[in-house]
């Protein structure tokens, strides 16, 4: 039988501690081994206690909880897993405690919220028994501008790129799409997030890509130099219309466990682009993106998936290995790498 998990439960109410004590405790695998109201208390139980994981605010009285998540990156890396309130400012700073080196964020719950704090368990699981070794992100910093990509000199095929991915996939996704050329195939992303993030993160991403990036709407058009992130919500994303290829956005149940759903954009790119699309399954939980990939693949797509050493948590792409879906594996940094030897055309090359 495996250990529990030993969880450390940092936030300065007393009322959502308990909550997710409550939360946590009712998990046979998980054990709350302690509480915090501040990060000085927090930083005795850590010593103390030597927690698998944290769940930790961002607002605390003394020091937030980006501060100090900063120092526990620095001190003593660990899976960190932000509680934040789901708000635009909420999701400013949750999106910064990723790109730091937190494991994952989980929304407050709101007043009458019947289930709060869902699937925190599970998360807290995967960042407890997950092998990453390091938590300190290398990913670039907001205040930094795009760096050249490289790909200057080269122009995309007529092809389309669609990335899944969830836990780990903010870091991931900006490794990624940070160096991509300001002329880029058309891009489609849906990435597990709550609904409050997915506009701020887009934004985010717009301010460190050359291309433009964006949350995606209903009828957006798929363009060269456009990446359209699925927004978070109740709503699938699909891509339509084979002539002209568009965002689809439409009310629908979960799929794989997810609205929006990896397995649903990937099954739709595999519909209407078949062999030409390059699909790619980044870190993250459970198997959604895995049976969508392997659409793409026996429909002509190439697909890439992220290996097992880079990944924050070696799930979706573990999974699309497995059934066949992956035709080749890579580190997060040589992904942007294989997409441009699949999508792009050199211009000396072209008449």
């Amino acid at each position: 039988m495996l250990n529990k998990v030993k969880v450390l439960v940092v936030d300065d109410s007393p009322t959502m501690r308990g909550l997710l004590r409550a939360v946590l405790s009712a998990d046979p695998e998980i054990q709350v081994v302690g509480e915090a109201g501040d990060a000085m208390e927090a930083r005795g139980a850590i010593k103390s206690l030597n927690p698998d994981v944290v769940t930790l605010d961002i607002e605390m009285p003394n020091m937030n909880g980006l501060e100090f998540l900063e120092k526990i990156m620095t001190l003593r890396p660990m899976p960190v897993i932000m509680v934040s309130t789901l708000t635009h400012r909420g999701a400013q700073a949750t999106l910064s405690a990723l790109e730091i080196g937190a494991f994952d964020c989980i929304g407050k719950p709101s007043p009458g919220d019947s289930t709060p704090f869902k699937g925190l368990a599970d998360v807290v699981k995967a960042a407890g028994r997950s092998k990453r070794t390091s938590y300190s992100s290398t990913a670039p910093q907001p205040s930094q501008p795009a760096k050249q990509s490289g790909y200057e000199n080269y122009i995309p095929a007529r092809k389309i790129i669609s990335i899944g991915s969830s836990t780990g996939g903010v870091e991931a996704l900006i490794q990624v799409i940070s160096k991509f050329p300001a002329n880029c195939p058309p891009t489609v992303i849906t990435q597990h997030m709550p609904p409050a993030f997915t506009g701020s993160f887009a934004s985010r991403l717009d301010r460190l890509s050359a291309p433009v990036v964006k949350e995606a709407e209903d009828g957006d058009r798929l363009e060269v130099g456009k990446v359209l992130l699925a927004p978070g919500g109740s709503r699938q994303m699909e891509v339509v219309n084979q002539t002209a290829p568009r965002i689809s956005l439409t009310e629908g149940d979960p799929v794989s466990g997810h609205c929006p759903s990896v397995d649903v954009l990937f099954s739709s790119v595999a519909k209407i682009a078949r062999k030409n699309a390059v699909g790619v399954i980044l870190t993250g939980m459970g198997r959604d993106g895995a049976s969508g990939l392997l659409e793409m693949r026996e429909a002509g797509a190439r697909t890439i998936g992220q290996d097992e050493k880079s990944c924050v948590v070696y799930g979706m792409p573990k999974v699309a290995f497995e059934i066949g879906a992956v035709e080749t594996q890579h580190p997060i940094g040589e992904i942007t790498d294989q997409i441009y030897k699949l999508t792009a055309v050199r211009r000396d090359r072209v008449a």
